[in-house]
């Protein structure tokens, strides 16, 4: 689908429906083509995995020429991480209670990363951007920098009342959060991602609170 084309859906075998180009005169970037993409890529994650999933699979169900994706994402890695991840922000706990705000992130997490695409996606995807340090960036800093920052707020006002441990780390806290989800879901494909995400809660709660 070159920018001059737009998606319809298209009946294939099995039943389901995949998302097609026809074609449109003019000059005009299509607004259509990125999300065609994504989720095209999100059904093939979870069809094919993330090794299955390739630049021309992509291409071939989207209906899409290889030189359109590769105007929009430079990598696989690119293309599955913005299927992935949405713009992540940090949730708007407001007055709630300790226990309420981290009970909120941890359920965040495990919804995020229980996904059926995030699943199948995001252990080749973590083994991508230990090769790519511009991906490696956009993750790491750019989508997790201001969930640190909510948390480490957090923690900051419980330190300040007396109800959190002075000496909790905002990074271990950030990574047991995000580990144990992409652990219990991504590798060991947990089933319950919400009993997971209240144990866990619980877990973290007994760690951090001053006795």
């Amino acid at each position: 689908m070159a920018d001059g084309e737009v998606p319809t859906s298209t009946r294939v075998t099995g039943g389901g429906t995949r998302t097609r180009a026809v074609h449109r005169l003019g000059p005009q970037r299509n607004p259509e083509i990125d999300r065609t993409i994504l989720e095209t890529t999100r059904t093939l994650l979870v069809e094919r995995g993330y090794e299955g999933t390739s630049i021309d699979a992509i291409a071939t169900e989207a209906g899409v020429g290889r030189p359109t994706i590769y105007r929009r994402w430079r990598t696989k890695a690119h293309i599955v991480h913005d299927a992935i991840y949405p713009s992540i922000e940090p949730a708007d706990t407001g007055p709630a209670d300790l226990p309420t705000r981290i009970g909120l992130l941890v359920s965040g997490a495990f919804a995020l990363f229980g996904q059926p695409a995030a699943r199948s996606g995001v252990p080749g995807l973590m083994a991508a951007t230990r090769s790519d340090q511009e991906l490696r960036q956009r993750l790491v800093t750019e989508q997790l920098d201001p969930v640190r920052a909510a948390l480490r707020h957090m923690l900051d006002e419980g330190i300040a009342t007396g109800k959190v441990r002075a000496d909790v780390d905002v990074d271990t806290l950030l990574d047991a959060i995000a580990g144990a989800a992409i652990f219990a879901l991504g590798v060991r494909d947990e089933a319950d991602a919400e009993e997971r995400a209240a144990a866990l809660t619980a877990l973290l709660l007994r760690g951090i609170t001053a006795r």
